[in-house]
């Protein structure tokens, strides 16, 4: 099966458009970030080798590394979404037409659930790094390419969103409450303070314009 990295934007997009439930918003979610990872990567490339922003190019350089080596994890995340989730959907369908066939499902469906959870958690974390990187980009990157590390922070804080409803809507079904509150406030602490760290880098970036 070919990875859906690999396929092509309008393959994707039609298949996030049909019926089969993968690829879904976890994907997206990812794929969000991704983007916003590369538009960093961009912004990074357009500044290295101005004489204008001399000053800053080893930053850019150090800036350019980490969005690569984060567009590879995120992108990476777009997959892992698919797959956890088909293997939960897989749970879903085992028999359950004995009380032991029944135990059997339940245990295998709260397993999967939880690395269900720690996919989005990790694209959640993933987007919260973006969106650090986005703020560099925004204050020191080319000014003629400034508008992109705008839709960078946008996709980035988009993705992160994403990411933590589906953390949400996986938590409300694990019967381990113990580690479902520990991920909850895991993402929270993500959360905190975002809106307003979004708030600040698209402010930065329109200021430069």
């Amino acid at each position: 099966m070919t990875n859906i990295k690999d396929k092509s934007l309008q393959t994707y997009l039609d298949e996030l458009a049909s019926k089969t439930p993968t690829p879904g918003g976890g994907s997206a979610a990812a794929l969000m970030g991704a983007q916003a990872a590369a538009l960093v990567g961009m912004v990074c490339n357009l500044t290295i080798g101005k004489p204008k922003y001399a000053e800053v190019e080893a930053e850019m350089g150090v800036l350019l590394d980490r969005s690569e080596a984060l567009r590879e994890r995120l992108t990476g995340m777009i997959k892992a979404d698919v797959d956890v989730f088909d293997r939960l959907m897989a749970c879903y369908g085992m028999p359950k037409e004995t009380e032991q066939q029944k135990a059997a499902r339940s245990e295998a469906i709260q397993s999967v659930l939880k690395e269900a959870t720690e996919v989005p958690l990790e694209c959640a974390r993933a987007c919260f790094e973006a969106i650090d990187l986005c703020r560099i980009a925004a204050e020191k990157g080319n000014a003629g390419v400034i508008s992109d590390a705008g839709v960078a922070v946008m996709s980035a804080y988009a993705g992160l969103k994403s990411a933590a409803l589906n953390v949400y809507i996986n938590v409300g079904s694990l019967k381990d409450k113990e580690f479902a509150d520990r991920k909850a406030q895991e993402l929270e602490s993500i959360l905190e303070g975002t809106e307003q760290a979004v708030d600040d880098v698209y402010r930065i970036v329109k200021e430069r314009l």
